[in-house]
């Protein structure tokens, strides 16, 4: 998986660097500064790297349509642009459709390894339904009990102890609760035990 991961970032640095230079040189031949040419292939390149990263954090959700247009727009001026600076910059004995098909490789490239590498890093994520609370799943009524060590057995301990019976405890977990033996227990339910009346407020 690392080895798959390390691949495609470093095919999506040189699809990103070869888009980059051609972008670049477009734009300072159209007019831009040469200290601003290279914010431009930032931009149109950008947005293909975040468009991919959008579009896969919100698959499944409506407003994933947004991220898709800003992908689709983005890879189509940049795979436009990069095929121009080809017709543009290439040699006259080289056919133009050639040139353009060369130059678009890299922003597809950058188009298709992006997504894949977001692919794959998915699976070291923690999915946050993992770690909260399902409101479908039935609810779980957990019981912290403390021994009480100082408790009459015929006390409080038995009262504890018939209401961890109702709840469907064993003798064995019912024992290690109260702090008793589980022969113990087994005497006291050998008897009747009186179950203290919840409702009623009653608690042991």
């Amino acid at each position: 998986m690392w080895t798959a991961i390390a691949g495609t970032i470093f095919i999506a640095i040189g699809a990103f660097w070869l888009s980059f230079t051609a972008l670049a040189d477009l734009a300072n031949r159209s007019g831009i500064a040469p200290t601003q040419a290279w914010a431009w292939p930032l931009i149109v390149d950008g947005i293909i790297v975040v468009g991919t990263v959008a579009v896969v954090a919100l698959a499944g959700r409506r407003d994933a349509w947004y991220p898709w247009m800003l992908l689709i727009a983005g890879a189509a001026a940049s795979v436009a642009a990069n095929a121009i600076h080809a017709i543009v910059a290439a040699d006259a004995d080289v056919p133009s459709v050639l040139a353009a098909s060369v130059a678009a490789v890299p922003p597809l490239v950058l188009l298709a390894i992006t997504h894949l590498t977001v692919v794959l890093t998915q699976r070291f994520r923690v999915p946050l339904s993992s770690t909260a609370p399902d409101a479908d799943a039935p609810s779980t009524e957990v019981v912290h009990l403390r021994q009480h060590t100082d408790a009459p057995e015929k006390g409080a301990r038995r009262d504890i102890a018939a209401l961890m019976r109702q709840r469907g405890m064993s003798n064995k977990e019912i024992a290690s609760a109260t702090g008793v033996h589980p022969s113990t227990v087994g005497r006291w339910f050998a008897g009747t035990l009186d179950i203290p009346d919840l409702e009623k407020g009653a608690t042991p």
